[in-house]
């Protein structure tokens, strides 16, 4: 998202005053590998699938639905959102693959493998960060609220507020299942929240600054955004919008130091 600058300047007194009161150890990373992404992709939504990387890109008139070669960062399959949406978070179903846009209270849905529009469902509010837990999509809104949704209808069926020590999580952004947890990461921030999918609590952080180096990127909006889990080998995968790397990474104990990446295979 892109906001006008005394919006920016309110949000900044909003996340800095939400990171002082989040100001506790968070486990740390290690880099396992470090491959090439797309410097161009605004990145909203990641999944990995079948050996591939499934990518939302936002910005209206940039935005797309993606698959892109894990280890090249090559694209090898697109299809162009129409310029009046700006494409948001990302999730799969079934043979689908479900595609959110950020105010046009759209979501769209494709074929998987052929990337043919197959629907499009509508809902109530902004749309940010998508996953599922294998009974429902759960979707962000750039609020502390996390909603559940009927995956056939699309029809709200649940949600929760995200709270860390009593105190709500705003700006909750991309969305990752991993584990029994949801991973979300903080607009604007190198952290990752672990949350409770059964009450919002945030069962932990993850700090992961430090993995691209100054001057790597210079859009203000160049932030972490953007996690993908490979349950089948339990690897984890983190990017940014318009970072010229996406990381595998291991998440070390709190405390534990991160370490240089790996050059690109």
């Amino acid at each position: 998202m892109r906001f006008p600058r005394p919006f920016r300047a309110f949000l900044f007194f909003v996340l800095t005053f939400q990171a002082a009161a989040f100001a506790f150890a968070a486990d740390g990373y290690r880099v396992v590998h470090t491959y090439p992404h797309d410097p161009q992709a605004f990145t909203q939504g990641l999944i990995y699938l079948d050996g591939r990387l499934y990518e939302s890109t936002g910005l209206k008139g940039r935005s797309t639905l993606r698959m892109v070669d894990l280890k090249t960062g090559r694209v090898l399959q697109q299809v162009d959102v129409p310029d009046q949406y700006f494409a948001e978070g990302l999730a799969p179903w079934g043979s689908t693959l479900i595609q959110l846009t950020w105010q046009a209270h759209i979501a769209f849905v494709y074929d998987r493998f052929s990337f043919r529009l197959l629907r499009t469902l509508h809902y109530d509010g902004e749309g940010w960060g998508l996953t599922e837990d294998g009974k429902h999509l759960i979707m962000s809104d750039g609020t502390a609220t996390l909603r559940f949704f009927d995956p056939t209808t699309f029809r709200e069926v649940g949600h929760i507020v995200v709270k860390d020590r009593g105190t709500p999580v705003t700006q909750l952004n991309e969305l990752e299942y991993v584990r029994g947890q949801i991973y979300s990461n903080v607009w604007h921030s190198n952290r990752i929240a672990r949350i409770s999918p059964a009450t919002g609590q945030v069962l932990g952080w993850i700090d992961l600054s430090g993995l691209l180096q100054p001057g790597e990127v210079t859009d203000p909006e160049a932030v972490l955004n953007g996690i993908a889990y490979d349950a089948a080998h339990n690897r984890l995968f983190v990017t940014g919008k318009l970072w010229p790397k996406l990381f595998e990474i291991k998440v070390v104990p709190e405390g534990a130091k991160t370490v240089p990446a790996r050059r690109t295979r």
